[in-house]
């Protein structure tokens, strides 16, 4: 295999891009310069990115890294709130592509790995939730920030962190937006595997390797009995959540998170 660092890129998205490794196909989600933080058109893209790895003969698992050596991703792009998740209609649409995003990956007939450094925060806290695995180096660090920035998020945004740590856990995650490191995250059950920053690229090499030996048909069978296993969203309960994501996007809080969070300083919350 390949230097997973620096194997060229065969096809790329409004900064999303995707490269054939032998029976490897790696998503990356690259935005550097904003720690690869997920705009609306990257989360746009990440369905379509998805869908032709997973067509492309001989690829048996997707692997999902972040661009460069700093971070994975910072969470989605909070910079463009005003404009494309400015109120409850606004971030329906938006949450509609977030959802797109993470069902892609939850659904995705291959088994896929997120391979973590640095920050992984909010949605990318979501995009390495919905994956099969992950791989992260002790330097990675893992939190949900929608508490202090007034975000109401609809259960299907953190559906797959409930199942990776239960309610209590998730609910300490959110409440507290507070972040964690990777063992913490190791001991919650958010990770999988941890290991020395310099071991991450070989070790994350080892795993897409043992995967993709693996009998195609059988990983495809495991992976969609395990999920059928876990599948419990009620609709009822599901619309009602729906409901109170929206409340907090017409919010006034939600207005003081967004321009707080740009002006660098804390937030103060009324409630409304």
């Amino acid at each position: 295999m390949s230097d997973i660092s620096s194997a060229p890129r065969e096809t790329a998205t409004p900064a999303i891009a995707t490269r054939v490794d032998g029976a490897i196909g790696w998503l990356v989600i690259d935005n550097p310069a904003r720690r690869n933080a997920v705009t609306l058109d990257m989360w746009r893209a990440i369905p379509d990115a998805l869908a032709a790895l997973a067509a492309t003969p001989g690829v048996r698992v997707i692997a999902v890294r972040g661009s460069g050596e700093a971070t994975f991703v910072a969470g989605a792009d909070i910079s463009e709130f005003e404009t494309v998740r400015r109120d409850a209609t606004s971030a329906r649409a938006y949450e509609a592509c977030n959802a797109a995003a993470f069902d892609a990956l939850r659904d995705c007939p291959l088994p896929t790995v997120a391979m973590i450094r640095g920050f992984c925060l909010g949605g990318g806290l979501g995009i390495a939730a919905a994956c099969d695995i992950r791989i992260a180096d002790e330097s990675a660090r893992f939190g949900i920030p929608a508490a202090r920035l007034g975000v109401g998020y609809p259960p299907t945004a953190f559906a797959d962190v409930v199942r990776l740590v239960g309610p209590a856990r998730a609910k300490l995650l959110f409440f507290t937006a507070r972040r964690i490191d990777a063992q913490e995250a190791r001991q919650l059950g958010l990770v999988d595997q941890v290991v020395a920053p310099q071991e991450l690229d070989t070790e994350t090499a080892h795993m897409l390797e043992a995967i993709a030996s693996g009998a195609p048909l059988t990983l495809r069978a495991a992976k969609a009995g395990i999920d059928a296993l876990t599948a419990t969203l009620d609709p009822q309960a599901l619309a009602h959540c729906q409901s109170l994501a929206d409340a907090c996007f017409d919010s006034a809080d939600f207005k003081e998170g967004r321009t707080a969070f740009l002006e660098k300083r804390t937030p103060v919350f009324h409630g409304r």
